[in-house]
């Protein structure tokens, strides 16, 4: 072994020196500004702790399209190198791409480079370890975080091996295994890739349908991969990032609009209507499509809107369990329950047959077979939900305490609720309403969200209500 003493004479990245609290790590993965929050030394350190928490042999790295994702890979993989990991490389892919892979060729863990929607000046990672197994705060993150900050590593005696891999073809045989080709029929689709990881994978899929003769039409917006992000950071459960999608699904009458985020774990659908559809009703669908296949099956959802999930699943006979918000934790109670599908209403959709793991990419392909099958269209497929079970979407608020905001809503409900649970932040069900309110994991953000049974007029009401409360400094 190198002995530490040595390490300050061949350390890539500066100088060893005792770290203060290392605050990108989160909840369930690692986000910071760039430069102070995380820059190429704290990535080689992260690289190290990682191969250290799991005595790992091989792990497959990847990163998003952002300008800063090559440079943080290249000495996260460094750091893995230099503890005798051997590194494979995937290239330029989506997280969901690390998942595949990493269960795919057998490895001990996978790090994708990312900071999904976050903004321009800030980079982060996803990590997973053996069988695309989530690694959040209570799964390991914060050992490996006090491994980074005490920064006491001993180098291998062999340095780990590096190569590069593509595994698109493979990637894609999967994704399209989920759906019954012969099923399609013509449909003309919209696909904002919003200049992020999305737009290759659309681009193979699509002509992998021409290969094959199938009679789907792609109608790309925001497809070139551009680290700058010129139209803007995709993140299309922003009201302002909807437009180009809405836009381009009236001008060219499709079937369907899809828009991702920068590494397209999260897929957003509009009706042929131009419609946004909000992705509580999208889990409703993928739910359905699920238990009727299965009844007896097990769907997790998310705290934040509930009702349409929980009675939907009643209604086949299946088996509705809540887990805290996150994709590590929804991951860690899929596996717990082997749940054949989860959802989040925020857009993460979950698959026992995908690993466990969240994909962007399998949704769309389901629902346009739905749309097949039962020659409807969305709009059809989820009226009745939205009727049944109106929400606004999500809320987000930047307030400059909130935890005080937080309170202030509590103490205003607490007497009239029939129930409360803190499963993630707090959520008040009064009967013919509910909200949950939480604080964001990743941003300085209060998110709250709310839903009424079928009264409009009530939800609007409450809505306003409680963002009045949470407004009053």
């Amino acid at each position: 072994m190198i002995e530490k003493a040595l390490w300050n004479d061949i350390y890539p990245y500066g100088k060893i020196q005792q770290m203060k609290e290392l605050t990108c790590f989160k909840a369930y993965d690692i986000r910071g500004r760039l430069g102070s929050e995380l820059n190429e030394n704290i990535a080689y350190r992260i690289g190290c702790a990682y191969a250290t928490f799991l005595d790992a042999n091989e792990v497959v790295v990847g990163g998003d399209i952002r300008t800063s994702s090559s440079s943080l890979k290249l000495a996260l993989s460094e750091g893995l190198r230099d503890s005798g990991v051997d590194v494979i490389d995937i290239g330029t892919v989506g997280t969901e791409e690390i998942y595949f892979a990493t269960s795919f060729l057998g490895c001990d863990g996978g790090v994708e480079v990312t900071a999904s929607h976050n903004p321009i000046d800030f980079n982060g990672m996803k990590l997973v370890r053996q069988n695309s197994r989530p690694i959040s705060s209570d799964t390991g993150l914060l050992e490996i975080q006090k491994l980074a900050q005490k920064n006491e590593f001993i180098l291998a005696k062999t340095r780990g091996g590096f190569r590069e891999l593509d595994l698109t073809t493979e990637y894609v045989d999967h994704l399209l295994s989920y759906i019954d080709q012969s099923s399609l029929t013509p449909k003309r689709l919209v696909c904002n890739a919003g200049n992020g990881c999305a737009g290759k994978i659309i681009d193979a899929i699509e002509n992998r349908f021409i290969e094959l003769g199938m009679p789907i039409q792609f109608i790309k917006i925001f497809n070139e991969p551009d680290g700058l992000f010129p139209n803007g950071i995709p993140n299309p459960i922003l009201h302002q990032n909807r437009a180009p999608t809405i836009e381009a699904v009236l001008d060219n009458k499709a079937d369907i609009g899809l828009a991702w985020d920068g590494d397209f774990d999260r897929c957003f659908f509009v009706d042929e209507n131009g419609r946004f559809i909000e992705g509580y009703y999208v889990v409703g669908l993928l739910a359905k499509f699920f238990l009727e296949k299965d009844p007896a099956s097990t769907i997790i959802h998310d705290p934040r809107l509930i009702w349409n999930t929980i009675d939907l699943t009643g209604r086949f006979g299946g088996r509705a369990v809540m887990s805290k918000t996150g994709h590590a934790f929804i991951k860690e109670r899929m596996r717990l329950e082997n749940a054949v599908y989860g959802g989040e209403m925020s857009a993460h959709h979950y698959f026992r047959d995908f690993y466990f793991c969240d994909s962007g990419m399998i949704p769309w392909l389901l629902v346009m077979q739905l749309m097949c099958l039962g020659r409807r269209p969305l709009s059809e497929m989820v009226d009745e939900m939205i009727d049944s079970y109106p929400s606004p979407g999500e809320i987000n608020r930047a307030i400059e305490d909130p935890s005080k905001a937080i309170d202030r809503v509590l103490v205003n409900y607490e007497k009239m609720a029939l129930s409360i649970d803190t499963t993630d932040g707090i959520s008040m069900d009064f009967g013919n309403w509910r909200f949950n309110l939480r604080m964001s994991n990743t941003e300085p953000l209060v998110r709250l969200n709310i839903e009424t049974r079928g009264d409009q007029e009530l939800l609007y009401q409450r809505r306003d209500e409680i963002l009045k409360i949470l407004d009053d400094t």
